[in-house]
């Protein structure tokens, strides 16, 4: 082999470790912001739940005191509604 194939061939190997280091370290790169990104958007997700959970167990509350409050009213209301509801699924 000539000299200056030899240095030819080494340069392209020295490139080619190089070129495999560099697409390692930007997959580790990826991953980590990948990995960073999941565990923001599982984050935001536990904390949507936990403020619809508390907006329900608040809606379950107030409605609690109002019947309590108005146990006739509610009982009419409940009655209209279903009267309501059977008048509409029986005319499909």
């Amino acid at each position: 082999m000539e000299p200056r194939t030899k240095d030819l061939t080494s340069e392209a190997k020295n490139l080619g470790r190089e070129a495999a280091e560099m697409a390692s370290e930007k997959g580790q790169e990826w991953a980590s912001r990948t990995k960073s990104a999941g565990s923001s958007a599982m984050e935001n997700a536990r904390a949507a739940y936990e403020a619809g959970r508390e907006k329900a167990l608040a809606g379950a509350k107030a409605t609690d005191q109002a019947i309590r409050a108005n146990p006739y009213t509610a009982l009419g209301i409940t009655f209209g509604l279903g009267l309501l509801l059977g008048f509409l699924i029986k005319r499909k």
